[in-house]
């Protein structure tokens, strides 16, 4: 069996020690998140405090990924490989999954922007000190984790025992793409929200803040905070957000470890993301037609993947591309709003 014909085979890398050890790295990292925000204190994340932490997070994604890949280059360049496959064998499927780590890596770091730009509305409706920020944002993304983890390992279950699910999954991510095109300059209405609605109806809400509390008592009455729905809100939009990204993965890999390692190290930098981002929304606002364009491209692939298998390289080519001048694009053409105004004072 040649190279060419072992490219057929899904290989799938992730051994329990990997489970184990990537395990050990989130709850550590998490861990530390929490020790420094308790230490820190309520005060707000400066521009260069989240700079830092970004970019630690970005290059531990890369640290992460270097490792794989010596790692699965050493693996499979076994004698037992090499006689099967070919001397080159090794050399592939480390490359293979380095490449298919960094796409879901970077479809997931870009769609998480979208996220971003909702959780500002959010915080901005509530009125939430920014000081109050960070813990909501940090307990936000410990239930994500744990909520897109057993995402993940349903939709694997899925696709091993349903193949056609694919294509749902591909139609869905084609439909998603349109109505996010449709509706990119369209600004959504948290009144409106049914989770918002539910929470109202459930539940006696202070108006006012209580420090970082969730619960207050007043006159013998469990009163819930803003800083409580805020925080429900944060997971519940994170959930919808996941039902777009994580079957958009799919369309890259369908190799488990692969599929989680990326998008918790995407998830791990949200926090300080969010706070490296959160003023720059009018500034990127061509941003969602490139994300539309993304998962529309994604979509197709899973719809034609039985019919063409677009190669990993040439997805994260036009994911870079489609990221690249979105952002751009929007440096230098002005917001419609923006455009109108100008002409207006002409």
């Amino acid at each position: 069996m040649n190279l060419e014909q072992a490219a057929d085979f899904e290989i799938q890398v992730g051994e329990p020690w990997m489970w184990g050890a990537f395990a050990l790295f989130v709850v550590i990292a998490l861990a530390i998140d929490i020790l420094l925000l308790e230490r820190k204190g309520s005060k707000a994340v400066s521009f260069k405090e989240a700079l830092n932490w970004s970019i630690l997070w970005i290059a531990l994604s890369f640290v992460f990924n270097a490792l794989l890949f010596l790692y699965l280059w050493d693996k499979y360049s076994a004698p037992e490989y090499v006689a099967k496959f070919g001397a080159d064998f090794g050399w592939f499927v480390a490359w293979e999954k380095s490449l298919e780590f960094l796409a879901g890596y970077l479809i997931e770091k870009s769609l998480a922007v979208d996220n971003i730009f909702v959780f500002l509305m959010i915080f901005t409706f509530f009125a939430t000190p920014p000081e109050y920020q960070r813990r909501a944002l940090i307990y936000g993304i410990i239930g994500a984790i744990i909520l897109r983890a057993i995402m993940i390992l349903v939709g694997v279950w899925l696709i091993q025992h349903f193949h056609w699910i694919l294509y749902v999954f591909g139609a869905f991510l084609v439909y998603t793409g349109y109505k996010m095109w449709a509706h990119a300059d369209d600004e959504p209405d948290l009144e409106q929200n049914p989770m918002l609605k539910f929470l109202r109806s459930k539940m006696k809400i202070t108006r006012e803040y209580a420090g970082e509390k969730f619960f207050v008592m007043k006159d013998g009455i469990k009163y819930a905070t803003p800083m409580f729905v805020v925080l429900i809100m944060i997971g519940v939009i994170d959930v919808v957000f996941a039902v777009d990204s994580i079957p958009a993965i799919f369309a890259i890999t369908l190799d488990p470890f692969i599929v989680l390692t990326s998008n918790i190290f995407a998830i791990l930098g949200l926090r300080a993301m969010y706070f490296l981002l959160a003023n720059m929304k009018d500034k990127f606002h061509l941003l969602n037609y490139g994300l539309a364009i993304i998962l529309i491209f994604i979509g197709t692939k899973m719809l034609l993947l039985d019919v063409y298998k677009i190669p990993v390289w040439a997805s994260l080519g036009v994911v870079i591309t489609v990221l690249t001048a979105s952002m751009i694009l929007s440096l230098k053409i002005p917001p419609r709003g923006a455009a109108a105004g100008g002409d207006e004072t002409k």
